[in-house]
């Protein structure tokens, strides 16, 4: 609950409480605030036994946990692959992609740029071959050019 509070603004938590209270009344203070958590921790606790008691044995395996919508979510989607989800996302190999991209455009030659190399059938996309490297322009060939680069 209060992760973010560091050590410097829990000592200040401290003395505030000190000054505020006084070093008398201070420890009943927390004594009866711990009370309190502990009664608001049993109501709950009781009235999760008696909800689940209601509903009866066919939500014997019910969490209100569930209830959270980002913990719904996540146990229909990722723990339920009756929509075939799992198999669309273990198709997805985004770092082998990019590394294509990079060995593309360094020039080095990829394992897949190099079987279709071996094949000599080139690129099978139809698409320009951005591994190769052409030595030298003919003379009078003009500069290749890309406008959706430029």
């Amino acid at each position: 609950m209060f992760t973010d509070i560091g050590p410097m603004e829990l000592g200040t938590l401290v003395i505030l409480a000190v000054l505020i209270f006084g070093p008398d009344k201070l420890p009943k203070l927390i004594q009866d605030v711990s009370n309190v958590i502990r009664k608001v921790r049993s109501f709950s606790e009781s009235a999760k036994q008696d909800i689940r008691a209601e509903l009866g044995p066919e939500f014997k395996d019910f969490e209100f946990e569930d209830l959270n919508p980002k913990t719904f979510v996540r146990k229909q989607l990722m723990d339920n692959d009756d929509l075939g989800l799992a198999e669309i996302r273990n198709s997805f190999d985004l770092r082998k992609d990019m590394e294509e991209v990079a060995d593309a455009v360094h020039g080095r030659e990829s394992a897949p740029a190099a079987a279709t190399a071996v094949n000599g059938s080139g690129s099978g996309s139809g698409g320009p071959d951005l591994v190769k490297k052409r030595a030298q322009l003919d003379p009078g060939e003009r500069p290749p050019f890309d406008a959706d680069a430029t």
